[in-house]
C-alpha cells in the first residue's frame, strides 16, 4: 500500500538554536527514521554547479565512464556502472549508475589503509574542486545534525565529533537513466533497503519517487521543499542507540508518464563513523530488563564490510 504523503515527518530549519529542534528531530527519527532539513548552509550556487557537473559526467560515453571503474574497490571510489548494485536480499539490480567521492587522507595517516585515494575524471573541468568543496559542506551540515541528535539523546552536544572525525564518509553522485523497454521485470530505480552508515544527507529528492516504509507497513512518499536536505538514520546509528533511532527501509520507485522518459539525479552523502570506532549501544538506550538483547559491539569498519558484501559491492 502506498500513501501520498508522510505528514508527520519533521521539517525544520537548521538556522536556529539546536535545542529548539533537537526533540522534534529525535521524534521524527524515532518514528520514521527520516527528517527534512531546510536552511542547511550548503550554498545554492555550489549545489547548482555540482548538479551540472554530475550531469556532464554521466553524459560521457560508456567506455570513458567505465575507464574509471576500480576493480576490486567495492565501488568505494570512482564509477560504478549501471546494473551493478543490488539491495540486500534483492534478486534484481537497481536501475542506476553512480560515482563515489570519499575522504582524502595522506598515506601516513593512521586510517589511510581504510580509505583509498580518490580518482577524478579528466574530461569534466572543475569536477575535483567542486566536489571537494561539496564534500566539506555536506560534512559541516551533517555535523550540525549530529549535534542536534546528541542533545535529543541527553549527550554532550559535541559527543559525535570525535566519533566521525576522519570517518569513512562517501558522497555519491547518482544517475537514474530514463526507463527503457529492456529494464528487467520487477526492477526499480532503488529497491527497498536501509543505509549502512551513521546518517545520510540527500540532495535532489524534490522529484517524486523516494518512499519510506512505516512501522505500520505502508509506503509513504516524502515531501521535500526545493533545495532542502532529506536526512535519514543509518544502521550504525540505529545500532548505537539500540533501535531508539530507526534505520528505516526506503526505496526510489519508478515514475510514470513523461517522468519515466527523463533522467533523475541526486546526491546522497553517507556520513560514517571512524573505521576504528567501536559501535557499542549507549547505556542510556539499554533497558536493564532486556540488556542481553542489545547488539554486540563491533567496529565501524567490520560492520561496513559485512554489509557491503550483502549488497554485492564487496
Amino acid at each position: 500500500m502506498t500513501d501520498t504523503h508522510a505528514p508527520d515527518i519533521a521539517s525544520v530549519s537548521l538556522d536556529q538554536p539546536l535545542e529548539n529542534i533537537s526533540d522534534e528531530l529525535g521524534r521524527s527519527f524515532s518514528e520514521f527514521g527520516f527528517a527534512v532539513i531546510r536552511d542547511h548552509g550548503i550554498p545554492q550556487e555550489l549545489i547548482d554547479r555540482a548538479e551540472a557537473l554530475s550531469k556532464e559526467f554521466f553524459a560521457l560515453p560508456e567506455e570513458v565512464k567505465k575507464s574509471y571503474k576500480i576493480e576490486g574497490g567495492g565501488g568505494a571510489r570512482g564509477y560504478t556502472p549501471f546494473g551493478t548494485e543490488k539491495a540486500k536480499d534483492a534478486q534484481i539490480f537497481d536501475l542506476k549508475e553512480f560515482w563515489h567521492v570519499g575522504r582524502g587522507l595522506p598515506p601516513e595517516h593512521l586510517l589511510s589503509e581504510f580509505m583509498a585515494p580518490n580518482v577524478w575524471p579528466d574530461e569534466v573541468d572543475g569536477f575535483r574542486e567542486t566536489f571537494t568543496e561539496l564534500f566539506a559542506a555536506f560534512e559541516q551540515a551533517g555535523g550540525r545534525v549530529l549535534e542536534a541528535i546528541a542533545l535529543h539523546l541527553k549527550l554532550p552536544q559535541d559527543f559525535f565529533a570525535p566519533t566521525v572525525e576522519d570517518g569513512n564518509s562517501v558522497m555519491r553522485l547518482l544517475h537514474y537513466p530514463p526507463l527503457g523497454p529492456n529494464a528487467p521485470e520487477g526492477a526499480i530505480r532503488a529497491a527497498a533497503h536501509g543505509d549502512i552508515n551513521t546518517i545520510t544527507l540527500l540532495l535532489g529528492a524534490e522529484e517524486a519517487g523516494l518512499e519510506l516504509l512505516t512501522q505500520a507497513g505502508d509506503w509513504k512518499a516524502i515531501d521535500v521543499p526545493e533545495g532542502a536536505l532529506v536526512i535519514n538514520v543509518g544502521d550504525m546509528l540505529e545500532r548505537l542507540t539500540n533501535g531508539r533511532l530507526r534505520s528505516t527501509t526506503h526505496r526510489v520507485v519508478n515514475p510514470r508518464g513523461e517522468a519515466a522518459l527523463r533522467s533523475r539525479y541526486s546526491m546522497p552523502f553517507f556520513l560514517h563513523f571512524r573505521p576504528d570506532y567501536l559501535i557499542e549501544p549507549l547505556k542510556s538506550c539499554i533497558d536493564p530488563a532486556s540488556e542481553s538483547a542489545a547488539p554486540e559491539p563491533i567496529s565501524a569498519h567490520d560492520f561496513l564490510m559485512q554489509r557491503l558484501r550483502e549488497i554485492n559491492l564487496a
